[in-house]
């Protein structure tokens, strides 16, 4: 699946990913490959995502959102 992960100025990391951690408004939670779709608030937290090569990143965020959508997940943060 596709990761997006946008600042208000810049583009964080834009790839494919096998699996990504958000902290949701009710809890952390993991989307996978062939995910529902699903819009959600971010708390602060970190997003944690795992590369197609193994390797897991962590980025630390204060907040934002999430749209989960045809194997696209594009989160807006701040």
């Amino acid at each position: 699946m596709t990761l997006e992960i946008i600042s208000p100025s810049e583009i964080l990391f834009k790839g494919k990913v096998e699996s990504v951690t958000m902290p949701g408004e009710v809890g952390s939670f993991t989307v996978l490959n062939n995910h529902a779709s699903l819009i959600s608030v971010l708390n602060p937290g970190k997003i944690t995502y795992r590369t197609d090569s193994g390797d897991e990143i962590n980025v630390a965020i204060k907040g934002g959102i999430v749209d989960v959508d045809s194997n696209v997940v594009s989160v807006s943060v701040y």
